[in-house]
């Protein structure tokens, strides 16, 4: 599968279980569908750019730091506008980085040569 859409996919998927993690956060229990939304949005704008660092930089301990900094980066940022709860965002959105990081890298394929 090609990279970038191999990042998106797996971004929404553990993107929307990244949100589904909200659950164990009894304060935002009655928030969880716009967390789960928030959070597959993030997850694929998260895979998109994983996902196109994979198709330039051919390197999986690189594309780990990359998919790790912008699942961190993207928490972050949704961390910021919550005032709070850094820790339970920032982990979840960091790990999906991660995997999607390893994912994009080591799954994925590069653009395919065009046959005459």
């Amino acid at each position: 599968m090609n990279k970038v859409v191999l990042g998106l996919v797996l971004g929404a998927i553990l993107g929307a279980v990244d949100g589904m993690s909200a659950w164990f956060t009894p304060a935002v229990r009655t928030q969880i569908v716009g967390i789960v939304i928030g959070s597959t949005f993030k997850g694929i704008i998260a895979g998109i750019l994983i996902g196109v660092f994979a198709r330039k930089v051919q390197s999986l301990a690189l594309g780990i730091v990359f998919g790790l900094g912008v699942g961190l980066l993207l928490a972050f940022i949704v961390a910021q506008m919550q005032h709070g709860f850094y820790f339970q965002i920032m982990l979840p959105g960091g790990m999906v980085g991660l995997i999607v990081g390893y994912a994009t890298q080591r799954y994925g394929h590069g653009p395919q040569p065009q046959r005459p």
